[in-house]
C-alpha cells in the first residue's frame, strides 16, 4: 500500500506541476502546446531536443522560459561558421600571481557549463565544433587537455535548426543526430494565435514567471519516469515499429523498402519506450498505452530515418513514411496480447 501511495503522490505532484508549468509559459508563449509538452517529456526522460522551425516563431524565447519556470541556469550560444570548440567547452588561461610572480593555469568554464543550453543555429558551425557538443550530451561531461569535468545536473541541450536556408551550413552527421531524443517541428501559430501574438507582444505590458520545480524535484522526476510500468505488449510494439523501419528485415513493408535507405536503430525503441512513460506521467497515468508510444513516434523517428532518392524525388518526407509505418505495423495484434494476458 505504501509503494501504491507513493506512486499516487509522483503521479499527482508531476500532474500538477505540468499544469501549472503549462500555464505560467502561456502567458509568455501563445499557443504551441504540443512542442511545450513534447519538450517537458524530453526533459523528464534526460534526453536533448532539436528545435526546426522558419525564425520568428519563439523558439529562443520558448527555451528561456522554460529555464524560469524550472528555475535552472539557461545560456545561449550562437553558433557561427568561426566558432571553435574551446569557446563552447572552456579553457586553460594562464594566469600570474602578482604578489609571488608565480604562474598557474586556470580553467574558464564555457557557456556549456549550464542546466539548459540552447545551441542556435548548430547547422551553422563546422563539424569539429559540432563534435565538441557531442560527449557533452552523451557522456554529461567535457574533457579539456586531460581533464575531464561534469556538467551540472540537469543537463538539458536544446538545438535549433532553420529549415529553409541551407547555404553555408554544415549538416549535422547522423551519430550526432541520434544524440536528440526529439527531433520537435515548431509550427506556424493559427490565425487566431497570431492576433493574440500580435496584441501581447507589442504593448507595454510584461509577462513575468513564476518558478515551480527546481533542480533538485526534476532530478527526482526523472527516476520517477523510469518506474512508469511498461506491459510486455507495448515494448513488442516499440520494437515492431523499429524493426519495420530496416529495409533489409524482413518485416519491413514495400513501401519502406522503396523510399527508405538506412531504418532506425535500437536507440529508437529505447526513446519510445521512454517518451511514452513520460508521455503517461504527464497526462496522469500510471500505465503505458500503445497510444502513447505512437504519439511520440514521429519526434523520436523523423530524424533517424535516411530516405532514398526516390522519396526525394517524389518529395515524401520522413513525417509520411512514418504516418504510414503506424498504420502498418498492427496495434490490434499487441492489444489483444494484452486482453489475452490481463495486463494493462
Amino acid at each position: 500500500m505504501a509503494s501504491e501511495e507513493l506512486q499516487e503522490q509522483a503521479i499527482r505532484g508531476l500532474t500538477v506541476a505540468c499544469r501549472k508549468m503549462r500555464r505560467e509559459i502561456a502567458q509568455v508563449i501563445v499557443g504551441q502546446t504540443q512542442v511545450i509538452d513534447e519538450l517537458l517529456m524530453a526533459l523528464f526522460c534526460r534526453g536533448h531536443v532539436l528545435l526546426v522551425g522558419v525564425p520568428g516563431l519563439a523558439k529562443t524565447l520558448l527555451c528561456s522560459t522554460l529555464a524560469s519556470v524550472l528555475q535552472l541556469d539557461f545560456r545561449r550560444i550562437q553558433f557561427t561558421p568561426d566558432l571553435m570548440p574551446s569557446d563552447i567547452t572552456g579553457t586553460d588561461i594562464l594566469r600570474e600571481d602578482l604578489n609571488t610572480g608565480e604562474k598557474t593555469f586556470q580553467f574558464m568554464q564555457g557557456p556549456l557549463f549550464t542546466n539548459i543550453l540552447l545551441a542556435d543555429e548548430i547547422n551553422r558551425t563546422p563539424p569539429k565544433t559540432q563534435a565538441a557538443l557531442l560527449e557533452a550530451m552523451q557522456e554529461r561531461h567535457v574533457t579539456v587537455g586531460s581533464v575531464t569535468r561534469p556538467l551540472p545536473v540537469p543537463f538539458f541541450t536544446l538545438a535549433t535548426q532553420n529549415p529553409i536556408e541551407q547555404e553555408g551550413t554544415y549538416p549535422l552527421p547522423e551519430a550526432q543526430l541520434d544524440r536528440f531524443m526529439f527531433n520537435i517541428v515548431v509550427p506556424y501559430p493559427t490565425a487566431d494565435e497570431e492576433l493574440e501574438i500580435l496584441k501581447q507582444t507589442t504593448g507595454a505590458r510584461q509577462p513575468q514567471v513564476q518558478p515551480i520545480l527546481n533542480a533538485r524535484q526534476i532530478h527526482a522526476l526523472q527516476d520517477v519516469v523510469r518506474r512508469v510500468p511498461c506491459a510486455e505488449y507495448n515494448f513488442v510494439y516499440a520494437r515492431d515499429l523499429v524493426r519495420a523501419t530496416r529495409p533489409d528485415d524482413e518485416t519491413a513493408p514495400d513501401f519502406i523498402r522503396e523510399y527508405v535507405s538506412w531504418g532506425v536503430g535500437p536507440r529508437a525503441g529505447q526513446f519510445l519506450i521512454l517518451g511514452a512513460r513520460a508521455r503517461a506521467l504527464l497526462a496522469g497515468r500510471w500505465h503505458v498505452t500503445t497510444a502513447d508510444i505512437r504519439s511520440v513516434a514521429l519526434p523520436v523517428l523523423r530524424h533517424r530515418l535516411m530516405t532514398t532518392f526516390q522519396a526525394h524525388s517524389q518529395g515524401i518526407t520522413p513525417d509520411e513514411i512514418i504516418r504510414q509505418l503506424l498504420d502498418h505495423v498492427p496495434v490490434q495484434l499487441h492489444e489483444r496480447a494484452r486482453r489475452r494476458t490481463g495486463r494493462t
